[in-house]
C-alpha cells in the first residue's frame, strides 16, 4: 500500500516505522531538513516541502497514494493537506491529527466536507487511558476489548507478592478469578508462556480477564484498591484539559499546576471546577502544600519527559497510592521499565494504533482486525477480530486446531458473553477474538493466525 505522511515529527516517524515493518512503500513530506534526515534511517522516500501545496503532494506522486496521513504540528495544516490531496485523488483514504478542543465536535460534524476518513487526537486518546488506569489501581496498562466487555491489564511482581514463584498451572489457585496470562515481560524479553512457566519477581505480567475479575484477582493478591478521590495533575497541557474535564464531569476533585500563569487563566476559564494552581510542579514545597501526600493519584503530564519522571519517582518516593507518567519518547523502554513511574502512557503511541488498525483493515478488507494494541513494550500485539463466515476452524475445538508459533488466542466474546479461551472453547460467525502474539508477526487478518 502507498502511504504518505504529512509531518515527520515524533508521531509521523512513529507510524512510518511501525507501517513500513509491515511492508507498506512511505513517503514523508516535511519542511525541515533534519526532520527527513532522521526518517531517512527508515529506509523510506522524503520530500522537503509544505504538505499542503498541490505541487508538493503532485511531486509525491498523490495520484497513486492509497492514504494520507496528516500528522504536522498544526490542526490547519493538517485539514488543508487532506482537502487538497483529496481533490488531487478523490479515491484517496486520508487521516488528520486534530488536537484543539475547540474543533473537536464541529470536525467530526464537518468531517465530509474536509474530506477526513478518521480523525486522531493524540492527547485526547491519553486522557481516556488514564481516566481507565484510575478506575483499576493497582494494574499499570490497560487495554479494553469487545466493547469493553474484556480487558488486558498489565501488573508489576513486587516483592512479596502471593504472585512470586507460582507457576502459572498453579494460578488459579491464587487468584481465584478466571483470568489468563497471555504475555510476560522479563529482563526485556517477551514470553508467551506455557502452563509450566514460573512468575518471579520483577516480571511484567499481561492478564486477560473481564473486568470484574480483573477486581477480584486484585484483591485476592491483596493489592490494595480503592475509589479515586483526590487526582493531582502536573502540567497544564491539552491531555490535562481532557483528563480534568472528564474527572471534575465524575465527581473526582482535580487539582492542576501549571507554571504558565497564562495558561492557568485559560484552564481556570474553561475548568471552573478544577482548583488551579500557578507554580512549578518539580519543586517539593509546593507539591506537598497542594496535597501530594494524601491525594489518590499523581499525574505528571509537563512538557518535558525528564521533569515527569523526576515529579513521579518523588512521588513513588513519598508512597502516592497511584502514580501517572506521560513520556513523549519510549526508545529507552527498557530503562524507564526499570523506574518505579507507575503506569507509562505515551500519546504518540495510542494515536500509531489506531492509525495502524486502520491500515490493516484497508488492506484486508475480510477478516480485518477491529482493534490493535501494542503491548510489553511493543514487543507484543494484542489484535482483536470479529468472526466472519471466510474463517477457519470455526466450531472446532481449539485444542484440534493448530496455530502458529507465538500466537495465543486469548478470549471469545459470544453474544455479549466473555470466556477466557481454553482447549474446549469454539467460535462462530459474529463471535469477537483477542489473540496476542509477538510483534512483527505479520497477523493481518484472523486467518493468519493458523499454522
Amino acid at each position: 500500500m502507498k502511504i504518505i505522511i504529512g509531518g515527520g515529527g515524533k508521531v509521523g516517524i512513529t507510524i512510518a516505522r511501525k507501517l513500513v515493518g509491515e511492508g507498506n512503500d512511505i513517503t514523508v513530506i516535511d519542511t525541515s531538513h533534519t526532520v527527513l534526515s532522521a526518517a531517512e534511517q527508515l529506509d523510506i522516500m522524503t520530500l522537503q516541502g509544505d504538505c499542503t501545496v498541490k505541487s508538493v503532494l503532485e511531486a509525491a506522486l498523490i495520484g497513486d497514494a492509497d492514504l494520507l496521513i496528516a500528522v504536522t504540528g498544526s490542526d490547519e495544516t493538517n485539514l488543508l493537506s487532506c482537502m487538497t490531496a483529496h481533490y488531487l485523488n478523490p479515491k484517496l483514504h486520508t487521516i488528520a491529527r486534530i488536537r484543539n478542543p475547540e474543533y473537536t465536535s464541529q470536525i467530526y460534524e464537518m468531517r465530509d466536507l474536509f474530506a477526513l476518513s478518521m480523525i486522531v487526537n493524540p492527547e485526547k486518546k491519553a486522557a481516556d487511558e488514564i481516566a481507565r488506569l484510575l478506575q483499576f489501581p493497582g494494574f499499570l496498562k490497560i487495554d479494553t476489548f469487545a466493547k469493553g466487555r474484556v480487558e488486558i491489564a498489565e501488573l508489576r511482581i513486587e516483592e512479596g507478592s502471593k504472585l512470586c514463584n507460582v507457576s502459572l498451572m498453579n494460578l488459579q489457585s491464587v487468584v481465584a478469578c478466571k483470568t489468563l496470562v497471555c504475555a510476560v515481560l522479563r529482563d526485556g524479553e517477551v514470553n508467551m508462556p506455557s502452563g509450566y512457566f514460573v512468575l518471579k519477581e520483577g516480571d511484567r505480567v499481561f492478564f486477560t480477564a473481564t473486568s470484574d475479575n480483573l477486581v477480584k484477582m486484585l484483591r485476592n493478591i491483596d493489592v490494595i484498591t480503592r475509589k479515586t478521590k483526590r487526582v493531582l495533575i502536573c502540567g497544564g497541557g491539552k491531555t490535562s484539559f481532557y483528563l480534568a474535564d472528564k474527572l471534575c464531569k465524575s465527581g473526582v476533585k482535580t487539582a492542576i499546576i501549571e507554571q504558565n500563569a497564562e495558561r492557568c487563566e485559560g484552564l481556570s476559564e474553561l475548568l471552573p471546577d478544577c482548583d488551579i494552581i500557578c507554580g512549578d510542579a518539580t519543586r517539593r514545597e509546593l507539591l506537598e502544600s497542594e496535597g501530594l501526600l494524601t491525594c489518590d493519584a499523581l499525574i505528571s503530564m509537563t512538557g518535558m519527559d525528564e521533569l515527569n519522571i523526576i515529579i513521579s519517582l518523588f512521588g513513588s518516593n513519598n508512597k502516592v497510592p497511584q502514580v501517572i507518567t506521560k513520556l513523549a519518547h519510549l526508545e529507552d523502554s527498557e530503562i524507564i521499565g526499570n523506574l518505579p513511574l507507575g503506569s507509562v502512557v505515551c500519546p504518540k503511541e495510542l494515536c500509531c494504533n489506531s492509525i495502524v488498525r486502520y491500515v490493516r483493515a484497508m488492506g484486508n478488507q475480510t477478516g480485518a482486525a477491529t482493534a490493535v494494541h501494542f503491548i510489553a513494550d511493543g514487543k507484543a500485539e494484542a489484535i482483536e477480530f470479529v468472526v466472519d463466515s471466510t474463517a477457519k476452524g470455526i466450531g472446532t475445538p481449539l485444542k484440534e486446531q493448530k496455530l502458529r508459533p507465538n500466537v495465543l488466542l486469548a478470549c471469545i466474546t459470544k453474544a455479549g458473553k466473555t470466556v477466557i479461551a481454553d482447549g474446549s472453547a469454539t467460535y462462530g460467525v459474529g463471535d469477537t477474538i483477542v489473540v496476542v502474539t509477538k510483534a512483527g508477526s505479520q497477523i493481518m487478518c484472523l486467518n493468519d493466525i493458523f499454522d
